[in-house]
C-alpha cells in the first residue's frame, strides 16, 4: 500500500467513521511514523494533499447576570474559587495551585506561578472577596498547624525546590490556600503530605449550580475565564492589557474573545424587526 491508500483511508476515517479532527492527523501521522522508520519508506503526498484541520468553536460565554447567578447557587469552597475564576480570569488548575504567598492583599493582586508556558504572571485580586480569601487563610492555618502537631504538615513544591529548600515544604507561605480535606501519600516522595483540593470538586460544583440557575449553556470553569475576559473588553478595557492578565504569549489568542463581544452580530438589526420594511 502507498499513498493512494492512506489517503483513502484518512478519507474514510473523515466521511465514513466520522472522527475528529485531531484523529485523522493522529492516524496519519502514526501512518507516516510506521513507513518512514518500520518499514524504511518514505510516503511523498502530493503538495496539494489536506491535511484535517481543526475546528475553532468560539467559546461559551455567560452574561454577567448568568455568572453571578451561577455563583449565587454555590456555597463554601466552590463558591470562593468560582468567584476568583470569573473575578481574576484564572484556569482552573492555576486556582487549584494557589498557595499563600501568592495572594497579595495590599496591592488587590494574585501572582499566578508557572502559569501556561511555564511563566508568572500578575492579576486582579476583587475587592469584593478579600475578606473571604482571609477567613479562608485563617481556616488553612488552623489545619496546618494541626498537622505540624501531629507531625506531619508538609505540602508538594515545584520541581527541585524541595531539595533545595528542606524545610520550605512546612511554611506558611508554601501552603496551598484551597488544600484538600484529608492528607495523601505523595508519589515522588512517599511522604505523607496535603495536597490542594480535587479539581473534581469545583467542576461538579459549577455543573450542579448552572442547572440550579437554569442557565441552558454548557458551563464549565473555563466559562468563567472567557467571561471575565469577554466582559472586560465589553467595559471598555484594551485588549493588550486583557492579554497581559490572562496570561496569553500572543495577542492573536486574546482576539477570539472579539467576536463574542456584543457588538458585530448583536449590533445589527433584523430585517424581520424593522418595521419599516
Amino acid at each position: 500500500m502507498g499513498v493512494p491508500e492512506v489517503q483513502e483511508f484518512i478519507v474514510h476515517l473523515a466521511t465514513q467513521a466520522n472522527v475528529a479532527a485531531s484523529t485523522q492527523n493522529q492516524a496519519l501521522s502514526a501512518v507516516t511514523f510506521l513507513y518512514r522508520h518500520v518499514l524504511q519508506t518514505e510516503l511523498e503526498f502530493p503538495a496539494d494533499t489536506i491535511r484535517p484541520g481543526r475546528s475553532k468553536p468560539l467559546p461559551v460565554v455567560l452574561t454577567p447576570q448568568e455568572a453571578r447567578a451561577v455563583i449565587s447557587h454555590m456555597r463554601g469552597l466552590p463558591r470562593l474559587m468560582a468567584q476568583i475564576l470569573y473575578g481574576s480570569g484564572l484556569r482552573l488548575t492555576e486556582c487549584l495551585r494557589l498557595r499563600v504567598k501568592d495572594l497579595d492583599f495590599g496591592n488587590h493582586q494574585i501572582i499566578v506561578r508557572e502559569g501556561k508556558g511555564e511563566k508568572d504572571r500578575f492579576t486582579i485580586l476583587p475587592d469584593s472577596i478579600i475578606e473571604d480569601l482571609q477567613s479562608q487563610l485563617l481556616v488553612v492555618r488552623a489545619i496546618h498547624e494541626k498537622d505540624l502537631k501531629q507531625g506531619y504538615g508538609e505540602t508538594s513544591l515545584p520541581y527541585g525546590l524541595e531539595k533545595k529548600y528542606r524545610s520550605a515544604s512546612k511554611e506558611w507561605l508554601w501552603q496551598y490556600v484551597f488544600p484538600a480535606s484529608v492528607r495523601s501519600i505523595d508519589p515522588v516522595s512517599k511522604r505523607e503530605k496535603r495536597h490542594h483540593i480535587d479539581p473534581g470538586v469545583l467542576q461538579k460544583a459549577i455543573r450542579k449550580a448552572a442547572q440550579q440557575a437554569k442557565i441552558d449553556k454548557p458551563v464549565s470553569p473555563h466559562t468563567f475565564r472567557h467571561s471575565f475576559a469577554t466582559h472586560l473588553l465589553q467595559n471598555g478595557y484594551d485588549i493588550r492589557t486583557v492579554q497581559e492578565l490572562l496570561g496569553h504569549k500572543d495577542v492573536k489568542t486574546t482576539m477570539i474573545y472579539t467576536h463574542v463581544l456584543q457588538r458585530g452580530a448583536s449590533a445589527v438589526r433584523s430585517p424581520l424587526d424593522d418595521a419599516s420594511t
